[in-house]
């Protein structure tokens, strides 16, 4: 290719010559000036061919020494102690704590767990996840603000015959959701052993739900699939 390449462009210069000598007339000493001229500057793109040719050998030697996207991604991973299953699933983890903390799918305090646990781990610090994990899911929970309890104070309420906790919580004076039964029995630990053993005339507390809380016994409620009928 090379050879085609500078004999065509001899060929072009010679045909412009000619071409130019055959026009003007001109005399046989011009023609040689012109000829000499000619030849130097063929020789001149011959070094420039040949500079260019050592380049991208050169090119090509450096390429074939960088490693392959696969190595690099492989290296990294050794160097965390980690296979491509586990960095996959960590992925897979750190995608679902983010949509959770997108949603504000609380409590806070048990993202922030997850969240430093994620940080903990050693695959946290390669390149694909260290500022998403230590900086950018951090920021996210850091202007996550949670709704405070409501102001509203604790409800008496006296058990009657046939009563129990779900039926309690179930009440639209109260939660509207038997699902929340279990915040009753934590404020009435004193007088309630088992939850499922409450009696006539004990009076009980029903404490307020705080926002996360309906959001949480709500997707309980929602969640739910009872069993099959037999």
């Amino acid at each position: 290719m090379k050879l085609l390449s500078k004999i065509s462009v001899l060929l072009f210069l010679v045909f412009l010559t000619a071409n130019s000598f055959a026009q003007e007339k001109i005399s046989k000493e011009e023609w040689e000036q012109q000829m000499q001229s000619n030849t130097a500057k063929i020789e001149s793109l011959n070094k420039e061919v040949g500079a260019l040719d050592s380049d991208i050998a050169k090119l090509r030697q450096t390429s074939a020494s960088i490693p392959s996207f696969d190595d690099c991604i492989g290296g990294l991973n050794t160097l965390v102690s980690a296979t491509k299953s586990d960095v996959d699933n960590y992925r897979k983890a750190v995608n679902e704590l983010e949509g959770k903390i997108r949603r504000k799918d609380g409590p806070k305090a048990d993202r922030q767990k997850d969240l430093n646990a994620l940080k903990t781990n050693k695959i946290s610090a390669l390149p694909e996840f260290f500022d998403r994990v230590h900086s950018d899911l951090q920021a996210l929970l850091d202007a996550w603000q949670e709704e405070a309890v409501a102001a509203s104070k604790d409800i008496d309420y006296t058990v009657v015959k046939g009563d129990c906790l779900w039926f309690i919580a179930k009440k639209k004076e109260h939660y509207g959701n038997g699902f929340a039964w279990p915040k009753i029995y934590q404020a009435n630990k004193d007088q309630i052993k088992n939850p499922n053993l409450i009696y006539p005339k004990q009076l009980l507390k029903v404490p307020p739900l705080t926002e996360d809380e309906k959001t949480k016994f709500e997707k309980l409620r929602k969640n739910y699939k009872p069993a099959p009928a037999k």
